[in-house]
This record gives C-alpha cells, structure tokens and sequence, in this order.
C-alpha cells in the first residue's frame, strides 16, 4: 500500500502522543484496507495484502480502543461528531476472495462491523486488476527491452521494484482505453502468466455468490466503480459515468441496496471535477477518498477521507485521533475540485 507524505507525518505525531492522551483530539475516522492473507509469498506484489496475524492484532486494537460502528450509522454521527470521538468505520476495498475467506471470520470474531468496495467488473470476470498485472510484467518479465504502448521503451533487468513504482504511476495516470492496451503488452509479454496468476491467487477476486455470502454476514456492499481505474480528470466524462452509474447496477441486480462509493486509487491526482459530480448524481449518500482526515472535516459528501491501513499499526490507537492534521489539506483540495 503506497502513502503520501501525509503518512510519516501522521506517524511522527502518534509517536509522541500516548494513547492514554490522544482520547480528547480524537474524532469520527474512516479506515480501509484490501485483503488479509494468511502467508505472504512476495511482498512486493502482494503490498495489498495483510498478514492474518498482524491484521488480528489491528482488529483487536479497533476492538479495544474505538467504537467501530456500521456504515448506516454515518449520517447520525456526522450530526453529532464530538459526541462520537471514538467513532470508526472500517472498509475494505477491491473485492478479494480473502476477503470471505480470511478478513471475514477475523472481523467476526472481534464482532466489528465492515464494509467491502467492490469493482463490479472484476466480480463480473475475475479478471486481474491491471496494476496487479503491470506489476507481474515489471517485476518477472524476462531481462530485455519492451516497447509498450503509451509507456515508451522499457529495460527490465536491475532496479525492477524501483522500475514497477515509478512507471506504474505513469501507467495509472493514463487514459483508460490507453491503459488498457498498454497492460494487454505487458501481459503477453509475460510467458509464465498462468503460473504467477496461480502463485499470487492472494488477488483473486470474489463470485458473486461470495459477496452475496458476506452481505448474509451482515457486510454492507457498496461501489468501487466498475472498472477498477482512476476517474481521473483525462478520463471520458461518459465513463466516469458509467462507473458510477453501472457498478451501483450491478450491485443492487446481485445482492440488493448499494448506497456508498470508494474512489480506485483515490488520491488527489485520481480523482477529477466530473468523477466527484458523477458519483453524487448515481444517487450514492456519501463516496470515500484516500486522502486521510476526520469525518467531521469534510464538506463534501462525495469527497470523504479514510486513512489507508498499514501492514503492521503498533500505535494505531494514538495514530487515528492524529488523523485530524489532514483537515486542512482535504479542505483545500475539496474547495479546489468543486470549482
């Protein structure tokens, strides 16, 4: 999981704030991770992923610190954050089949509430996430020179998991036609795809069947669009659209109500003016963002904050209230893309 410099900021603050003191700075947060793996063969690939372990002891912590409640419960603590200090909401994004198979039963034994984002093409498929598959090219393609659409000529042979992070920026940044064409290169160029697919099945997607398994759990289902691509501000505006409008589709055709929205990526760079507009016009009640704040912050209903969860969070206690040092850049960044 990539941080911005916000992160180690954060970090520093928890660090000199015991936990015993963070109580009064603390408000409503919003908190989200991707999967929960029992081993991790390759961190590198599998950054999206926590160890079962370690993301039980985070799980025991929220248990023990905060008032985890479910997402229907936002709107009553918004009217009244300070009066809800300890308040977090936790979500998991993507749509993995650890998810059920791991998270799940972890979550159920602490009985904390949660929410899973799914990218509803991927749940339709089961096909990879193109940054899932970019990132097998740059780090296992064999040594030599690729010519990749829209990327240019690539030299894989030293430096590779330096190589992955910086063009895997460049190919996020894309038009998602373009992208598409430039991760199809990638992965034909990969002669042992099967195999790695077979070996990081850690990124395999849920069935339908699953999701509706963890809705019968009591897991509220919301959207994290229907292609798992950025609705940045080169996007189409009709397919900014149409992730919002055809991901709440299919949820509601599947599994039922669908009310909630997270951004793919969802940093400042993307998420655009029309994303934003198309999201709140689906008729979604509020969309999360990965920039990091407190709820109470936030003007903006389509524009949220949650903080990305790390692998391993020793102060997470001091570490949430502390969150409340990202207001003021969310609050710059909402007034910005707003217009």
């Amino acid at each position: 999981m990539r941080l911005s410099g916000f992160g180690p900021l954060v970090r520093r603050a928890a660090s000199l704030l015991p936990a015993s003191l963070s109580r009064a700075f603390g408000r409503p947060a919003a908190l989200f991770f991707h999967g929960v793996e029992v081993g991790i063969d390759d961190s590198r690939v599998q950054s999206n992923h926590h160890n079962a372990s370690s993301f039980a002891d985070i799980a025991k912590c929220l248990k023990d610190n905060f008032d985890v409640l479910p997402l229907a419960m936002l709107s009553d603590v918004l009217r009244e954050p300070r009066r809800h200090s300890r308040a977090i909401f936790l979500m998991s994004d993507d749509g993995y089949a650890n998810t059920l198979t791991n998270a799940a039963d972890i979550l159920a034994c602490f009985n904390l509430p949660w929410t899973l984002f799914a990218s509803t093409q991927h749940i339709d498929t089961r096909e990879r996430s193109p940054v899932f598959i970019a990132r097998l090219f740059f780090l296992f393609a064999p040594d030599g020179e690729y010519s990749i659409p829209h990327l240019g000529s690539v030299h894989l042979g030293e430096a590779r998991e330096e190589i992955a992070d910086r063009l895997g920026g460049k190919l996020k940044s894309l038009e998602t036609s373009r992208a598409e064409e430039a991760v199809e290169a990638m992965r034909t160029a990969l002669p042992d795809f099967e195999t790695l697919l077979e070996r990081f099945d850690s990124d395999a997607f849920l069935t339908w069947d699953q999701v509706r398994e963890l809705k019968r759990r009591g897991v509220e289902i919301g959207a994290h669009a229907h292609r798992h691509w950025a609705m940045h501000p080169d996007q189409n505006a009709d397919y900014v659209r149409e992730q919002a409008v055809l991901s709440r589709a299919r949820i509601e055709a599947e599994v039922g109500a669908c009310r909630h929205f997270a951004y793919p990526f969802g940093n400042i760079a993307d998420i655009g003016p029309d994303a934003w507009r198309a999201v709140r016009d689906a008729g979604y009640e509020y969309a999360f963002t990965t920039l990091s704040g407190t709820l109470d912050a936030s003007t903006n209903a389509w524009l949220m904050p949650r903080y990305g969860l790390r692998a391993e969070e020793p102060r997470l206690a001091s570490l949430i209230p502390s969150l409340r040092l990202g207001n003021g850049r969310l609050a710059a960044w909402q007034k910005v893309i707003a217009g």
